[in-house]
């Protein structure tokens, strides 16, 4: 079952699920599935996170859902342990935060076609961390659903141990 975190709706049956079915099962996202992302998550299932509710904001909004479920899917598309990166990193280097972003752009090249909008998602969703602002609506919803979903994969298994304990 594919789902995103606090939906309950399976997402092979959905709208949602044609805009993203070409990317979703490629080798390069399957690998995310093996990646540790916000404590209590996959690389994958935060990607996928963002991708559907910024692809139903979007929609809800009247503005490209399918641009911003597919650059969701891929806006954290790198393979390295962030963390041993920053603890690695020499003096000049740019911080994984900055970094991260061109190297998802390259990857998802190498996967699909993306247009200039899904670029400036993908190149600017830590904005304001990344200098030049969002270029579009939907850049501007993926940055903030981003920092939403994290919130929600970090709280949510703190919430569910404190609940089976009461």
């Amino acid at each position: 079952m594919l789902k995103a975190i606090c939906s309950g709706k399976e997402l092979t049956d959905s709208v949602f699920y044609c805009c993203v079915s070409d990317i979703i099962d490629a080798p390069e996202l399957e690998k995310l599935k093996e990646i540790t992302h916000h404590i209590s998550t996959t690389r994958f299932q935060h990607c996928l996170n963002v991708s559907y509710y910024s692809y139903r904001l979007c929609r809800a909004f009247h503005l490209d859902a399918r641009s911003a479920a597919r650059a969701g899917l891929l806006h954290d598309l790198f393979y390295y342990d962030r963390k041993k990166y920053n603890a690695g990193k020499c003096k000049g280097q740019p911080s994984h935060s900055k970094k991260h972003s061109d190297i998802a752009v390259h990857n998802a090249e190498q996967i699909t076609e993306i247009n200039p909008k899904e670029r400036d998602i993908i190149q600017k969703h830590m904005w304001p961390l990344t200098f030049s602002a969002p270029k579009y609506k939907e850049t501007y919803i993926i940055t903030f659903v981003d920092k939403y979903c994290a919130v929600l994969e970090f709280c949510i298994p703190k919430i569910k141990k404190i609940t089976r304990s009461l």
